[in-house]
């Protein structure tokens, strides 16, 4: 991915660069990010969009107020280690649970009588960061800069990272299926994200449906060599806190529905849906118990 400086966007657009600072440190440009003390903004990031700033729900609230002070035991911290474990675990990653809260509560993996794959714990470590940059970044509308950047943060340092062909932080270069089933040829990627994304930002409000929607298209798009699940979750996860819908977790237990219902959307919508629904009442059940409103 192309990043351009502050200085350089700001002449881009010709507004003032400690207008575009501002705009980087609040999270208004998807996908910028500080390298040191430089702020690294996406090439092809746009303006950030006028208007009031968007209603916080007492979730996000609390997820970053818990982030940003460094409080443990609460939401923030059971959604990272449950969030991290689920989504990692779908895709195959060997690790426990207790060993992923091993890891976030003290950056160490503990004693393990297994071998252990390296991937596996920085993966888990790269899906504690995604998580704090898309509850940073959550009314940030989505674009195809915004998910490269969540696919940059989950597959840096891996060991995919240092093969030629993967893309880390960039669509795929080699075709893939997923489920025995073909998806987007690599060309033809950068069209259909785009076009997914445009009419998805172009409702005036957005259900849970919809959401859900997003997320079967991306899954069926499969824009990047590997990670595609996790990135589609993630931005599931982010998209129900933007629009104060009550977000979910997918769990082992839910692995096979989940599937079965991404493969049959477009006709019953219903499996993924009742799927979707029980993982959130399970997250809901958090909430009561932390005295979230929702």
């Amino acid at each position: 991915m192309e990043y351009i400086s502050i200085t350089e966007f700001a002449a881009k657009f010709e507004v003032p660069e400690r207008t575009v600072r501002s705009w980087c440190s609040t999270g208004r440009i998807p996908g910028a990010h500080l390298v040191g003390k430089t702020w690294n903004i996406p090439y092809e990031a746009m303006l950030p969009a006028k208007g009031k700033k968007p209603k916080e729900s007492p979730l996000l609230s609390r997820l970053r107020q818990e982030k940003d002070n460094h409080i443990k035991g609460g939401i923030y911290h059971r959604t990272q280690i449950d969030l991290t474990y689920n989504s990692n675990h779908i895709e195959g990653s060997r690790l426990t649970h207790e060993q992923t809260r091993y890891i976030f509560e003290t950056n160490t993996i503990g004693i393990t009588n297994e071998a252990v794959k390296i991937d596996d714990i920085v993966e888990t470590v790269n899906h504690f960061r995604c998580i704090d940059h898309i509850i940073d970044h959550a009314f940030d509308r989505p674009t195809e800069a915004m998910i490269k950047q969540l696919h940059l943060l989950l597959k840096s340092g891996t060991s995919d990272s240092r093969q030629s062909w993967f893309k880390v932080g960039d669509y795929k270069k080699l075709p893939n299926e997923v489920g025995g089933n073909e998806t987007c040829p690599p060309e033809k990627v950068h069209e259909k994200m785009a076009a997914l994304l445009k009419g998805y930002n172009a409702k005036t409000s957005v259900t849970l449906e919809d959401i859900i929607d997003l997320h079967c298209q991306f899954e069926r798009i499969h824009p990047f060599q590997d990670g595609n699940g996790r990135v589609g979750r993630l931005l599931m996860f982010k998209e129900c806190l933007a629009h104060c819908i009550v977000p979910f977790i997918i769990t082992e237990e839910l692995k096979f529905y989940y599937y079965r219902g991404l493969k049959e959307w477009g006709k019953v919508n219903g499996y993924l849906s009742d799927t979707c629904l029980a993982a959130q009442d399970a997250y809901k059940s958090a909430l009561d118990y932390f005295k979230i409103r929702y």
